[in-house]
């Protein structure tokens, strides 16, 4: 009887004692196979998706589903990005879905911008009559379905509303149509308002 114990207790110490060597290892190797993948992606976008450039998307904290659908856009070439394009052409669904998972996880940073107060007013005004809130939610946080737009780099904002004014960009075509019935200063100035939140 006390051998069995004996047995059984360490039994169940050699178990815990292997769970709290693999797990470590287990969560830090989740990653592993994308690790080539995410330095490429650190190049621009930062390694934790904070870019040092202010004219390239903000990853960190992006809501998983919209990361993902945004790279199977640029693959599909329904978002065209030059720079992008070459990078994920080769990537299969999975590697996409890691990286999306990969940057959703990180913390959504606080940049330091601050906007003029005049032109800050204005994307306020443009945003109201737009109707932006409809889509982007009151907070501009984003969901599942929508990118978080509050706190983002200002420069990529507006080239992006630019891109969709012009038809560059078109895996949302009701974007596309909104942002056509903007001037370019009014764009500009919604730029700015989103990235001063």
């Amino acid at each position: 009887m006390k051998i069995t114990f004996k047995r059984q207790t360490l039994a169940i110490f050699g178990f815990l004692v292997w769970v709290m060597v693999t797990l470590p290892t287990v969560h830090a190797d989740e990653y592993e196979t994308i690790r080539e993948t995410l330095e490429t992606c650190a190049t621009c976008h930062g390694e934790k998706g904070l870019p040092k450039e202010d004219n390239i998307p903000i990853l960190a904290g992006q809501e998983f589903y919209y990361i993902y659908v945004q790279l199977k856009d640029i693959k599909k070439g329904m978002r065209k990005s030059e720079v992008m394009e070459p990078f994920v052409e080769e990537l299969d669904k999975t590697t996409l879905m890691a990286l999306a998972k990969y940057f959703s996880e990180q913390k959504w940073p606080r940049i330091q911008f601050e906007g003029n107060p005049d032109i800050v007013r204005k994307g306020e005004i443009a945003a109201s009559a737009g109707q932006c809130v409809a889509c982007h939610l009151g907070s501009y946080t984003g969901n599942s379905r929508v990118p978080r737009l509050a706190g983002q780099q200002p420069k990529y904002l507006k080239k992006t509303m630019l891109d969709f004014k012009k038809k560059i960009r078109k895996n949302s075509p009701a974007k596309g149509s909104l942002m056509s019935s903007f001037s370019d200063a009014d764009i500009a100035a919604l730029a700015e308002y989103l990235g001063n939140m």
